[in-house]
């Protein structure tokens, strides 16, 4: 498990002190862990799936996907979230927009 840990910073691209901070852990603390010189419980567990939208299966197990979601797909709904209801109705009609750009020149690049 502890590797999978380490694996989940890493493809974060965090070092370990701004992992840390993300599990309310000092550097240091979280260092123990990652070395395997201190357990990782079940509440910092919780707070990694959590925070990174993490598959808890996998980093238990390592069965499964890494991750939940897409790793931008929290960040995207936590700003989603935040905005009005007319940003949020724009963002839509500007995402279907970039959707259909993003087709196009796939079309385009496939003709070729």
């Amino acid at each position: 498990m502890v590797k999978r840990v380490k694996d989940i910073r890493k493809s974060l691209g965090l070092n370990q002190t701004e992992f840390a901070k993300h599990l309310g852990l000092t550097q240091t603390a979280y260092s123990m862990i990652e070395n395997g010189n201190r357990p990782l419980s079940d509440k910092y567990i919780k707070v990694i799936c959590s925070e990174f939208g993490v598959n808890e299966n996998w980093i238990r197990t390592g069965l499964g996907e890494i991750f939940s979601s897409s790793p931008y797909e929290k960040e995207f709904m936590n700003v989603f979230e935040n905005l009005t209801t007319e940003s949020q109705d724009y963002l839509l009609k500007m995402a279907k927009e970039l959707l259909n750009t993003q087709e196009k020149l796939l079309k385009s690049k496939e003709s070729k």
